[in-house]
């Protein structure tokens, strides 16, 4: 990867992968924040993305102008989405911070562009997720013993399993976005992992699409982050 004036850009280290692993599934269910160094990035406060807010989230809702918010599609009554400005930058942000951060959205501090790579999931580089792409090349996982490895190949075949095998699994149970399909993959790698009786080592097994589906089934639940709006919601813009 090089950067606008053609020098290579460097590698960002994300950390041993399991601990990773075991960090963001903290973070995913909402136990902890998602722990990334981000340094001075803030491609995904960049990129046009619409953040979904819960009716539980009180104390973000009093901080953001009623009228910067709509109702989420699919969701129940009194879930919105946070929109952005014409530069597809998030309202929020204000001098390259975001002036909110220590009331930030759940979505917001539960998002980790490392769930990309690990997924082995790529963005396209389009102008609304270009920069987030750019970051997500970047990132470099250590691999201290084979148990590292081991999990991330298990997340990866979930990945594939569900992307390809999306008709043998509960209907809608697969989101098409790219964010969603990283996080449920590392939410459900387990069902992809098996200890060996001889050696007690974990291997990658392929499971049947029916164990696969009891577990989406038993993990379904409002989703990270949410399908795109209608038409006429997504031409919205925040008034900044």
């Amino acid at each position: 990867m090089t950067n606008a004036g053609g020098a290579e850009a460097a590698r960002l280290p994300a950390g041993d992968f399991s601990t990773w692993l075991g960090g963001t599934g903290r973070a995913i269910a909402g136990a902890s924040d998602a722990d990334v160094p981000c340094g001075t990035c803030t491609a995904c406060c960049t990129s046009s993305q619409f953040v979904h807010i819960g009716p539980d989230e009180t104390d973000t809702l009093a901080r953001i102008p009623k009228a910067l918010l709509f109702p989420a599609p699919l969701l129940p009554r009194g879930h919105v989405l946070l929109g952005y400005d014409e530069r597809g930058h998030c309202p929020m942000l204000v001098e390259n911070q975001c002036s909110i951060y220590e009331h930030r959205p759940r979505t917001c501090r539960a998002y980790d562009c490392r769930v990309f790579p690990a997924a082995g999931l790529t963005l396209d580089d389009d102008e609304s997720k270009g920069r987030i792409a750019a970051q997500v090349r970047r990132w470099d996982f250590g691999y201290p013993d084979d148990a590292n490895r081991v999990e991330q190949e298990a997340v990866r075949a979930a990945a594939v399993f569900l992307d390809g095998r999306r008709d043998e699994l509960p209907a809608g149970a697969v989101p098409t976005s790219a964010t969603q399909l990283a996080v449920l993959a590392i939410e459900v790698h387990g069902v992809f992992l098996q200890r060996e009786n001889q050696t007690g080592r974990q291997v990658v097994v392929d499971p049947h699409p029916e164990v696969v589906g009891a577990e989406l089934l038993r993990r379904r639940g409002p989703p990270l982050a949410n399908p795109k709006p209608t038409r006429r919601q997504a031409g919205r813009r925040p008034r900044v």
